[in-house]
């Protein structure tokens, strides 16, 4: 946890905060920390600064914080993944939330597994939690935004052509012919398919949209390491 993230109901005053549960263990048993000691602490969707601890047991601490620094700027990138296994689906959002990516979108494909919609992963406050980890790891206050799209086929229809304008749109695809682009300048939205990737109807109908379809190169990763290696590249 290299940023405290705070919320507003942590606020007991207009200037000072407390703590208990996960954040507290952590503090304790990771950052050893006593009374006087700095951490660093951002606020929700606002600045970053430094909180300075008053009180400290073990059951609660107490910080004067000062918030001064705004976040991180967000990459210019969105997100379209075809939804992935539970667990993987956890790992990666925390790693692109560490990355800088804030706009996210979990579409259905012909290789997702239906029974992977119904995971409890999907719950609002689950998918908070890893976000709210990757937010922690990269000292950021932004979380993404997470939108389910379970219908392949309107998705692409009816919300892609205004999703992508003014964007590069990308499609991950082994059988591509074009090496994926580095250091993009402007911003993009990408889209990955499931393992085995997306069915050629699937591929035909965002090219039809707009989009480019690029590889990696000769060896075929898996989704949980196409994902961080694809946004490295381009930005």
């Amino acid at each position: 946890m290299n940023l405290i993230l705070l919320f507003n109901d942590d606020f007991i005053d207009e200037n000072k905060v407390r703590l208990e549960g996960r954040r507290l263990k952590h503090i304790l048993e990771v950052h050893r920390v006593a009374t006087g000691d700095e951490l660093r602490v951002g606020l929700a969707g606002g600045p970053i600064g430094k909180g300075c601890i008053t009180f400290l047991n073990n059951t609660s601490l107490e910080m004067d914080v000062s918030l001064i620094h705004p976040p991180p700027f967000p990459l210019p990138l969105t997100l379209i993944l075809a939804l992935p296994r539970p667990k993987v689906l956890r790992r990666i959002l925390l790693s692109v939330t560490a990355m800088g990516v804030k706009r996210i979108f979990l579409l259905n494909s012909y290789r997702v597994e239906k029974s992977f919609w119904q995971s409890p992963v999907l719950q609002p406050e689950n998918l908070q939690k890893q976000l709210v980890l990757g937010l922690e790891q990269a000292r950021d206050t932004v979380l993404p935004e997470v939108l389910l799209k379970p219908f392949f086929k309107p998705f692409a229809e009816d919300e892609l052509p205004a999703l992508i304008k003014d964007t590069l749109p990308l499609i991950a695809h082994p059988a591509a012919q074009k090496h994926c682009p580095r250091d993009v300048l402007q911003p993009v939205t990408l889209a990955i398919g499931p393992e085995g990737g997306f069915i050629p109807y699937e591929v035909d109908k965002l090219m039809s949209c707009g989009f480019h379809a690029v590889h990696l190169g000769e060896r075929i990763l898996n989704i949980e390491a196409a994902v961080p290696a694809l946004i490295a590249r381009l930005f």
